[in-house]
């Protein structure tokens, strides 16, 4: 059983039950997903502020309604700049709701406070709205699809960089599946944490994939909290792994449930309405701490 891990004031947790198998799923389907590529058209697009001087970047806080969560990454389109969310971080509905395609949800439009902004920003883009709207049917997408974009304000552009805190990158998106035991690193900031960020950046190891790639199972000293919802999960060589959405309680206590980036870049751009969207890479040099 998986607890989606939004921190909400008087319900710190949502409920969601999904497979507990956690053998490594063969992924069978290419996937296309957009990233920046220095040098190439795609990256005439936005001018990042320096890393040390941006207030807005990965791993910020983000505040929809009740629901406190972390950012994950940067996105942009030919007009725009975006942070990604978990979509659960936009939920409405009561904890045992199961499904991302039925979950109840704030709309489109609504403010979202983020970390280091001078504005909110606007919810634009909710997997769990866009899977709703076109009545989608596979259970597994319903279940593991979990990504919102925020689009920053204009009077916020220039104060935002990409690069995920303590490890840089992210170097691009994985689309391969990732073998029991591998290494993955992830940057969380539950406010459950106290401000204390060395608490943040965690190093865990891959119990496998499930839902036929959708979803990735993790393990960390530390695991993600309420609050941890939506945070950056990167893979040993920095690329996006994907997006922290649940807490499990079986079959390992404490194990964390991670969205496939590649899975929900390539939902968005296929039905999201946005144009092309892209994962905007580090400007910082991509470490991994020693083992």
């Amino acid at each position: 059983m998986h607890h989606r891990i939004v921190k909400r004031p008087r319900r710190v947790v949502r409920t969601v039950v999904t497979s507990a198998a956690t053998a490594l799923a063969t992924v069978a389907a290419v996937v296309s997903v957009a990233v920046l590529v220095p040098g190439t058209a795609a990256a005439a697009g936005p001018v990042w502020a320096p890393a040390a001087q941006a207030p807005i970047h990965p791993g910020v806080n983000t505040i929809t309604g009740k629901g406190e969560c972390t950012a994950n990454f940067i996105f942009y389109n030919a007009t725009d700049e975006f942070i990604g969310q978990a979509a659960h971080c936009a939920g409405t509905g009561a904890p045992t709701e199961t499904s991302g395609c039925t979950s109840a949800t704030m709309p489109l439009g609504t403010p979202v406070k983020i970390g280091g902004a001078s504005k909110p920003g606007t919810l634009v883009y909710s997997s769990w709205i866009t899977m709703a709207k076109n009545g989608e049917k596979d259970a597994n997408t319903c279940s593991f699809n979990d990504l919102a974009l925020v689009k920053i304000d204009p009077a916020d552009r220039g104060k935002v960089n990409p690069t995920v805190p303590f490890f840089g990158g992210p170097t691009g998106i994985s689309t391969t599946a990732i073998a029991v035991g591998d290494r993955i690193l992830t940057y969380g900031n539950s406010p459950l944490r106290g401000g204390i960020s060395a608490l943040s950046p965690k190093v865990g190891f891959s119990l496998g994939d499930e839902g036929g790639g959708w979803s990735h199972t993790c393990y960390t000293l530390t695991p993600g909290v309420p609050g941890d919802s939506g945070s950056a999960v990167l893979t040993n060589d920095g690329k996006a792994l994907g997006v922290l959405t649940s807490l499990a309680l079986a079959p390992l206590a404490g194990s964390n449930g991670i969205g496939d980036m590649s899975r929900e870049l390539s939902y968005l751009n296929a039905h999201g309405g946005l144009g092309t969207v892209a994962l905007a890479l580090g400007t910082e040099a991509f470490h991994s701490p020693a083992p």
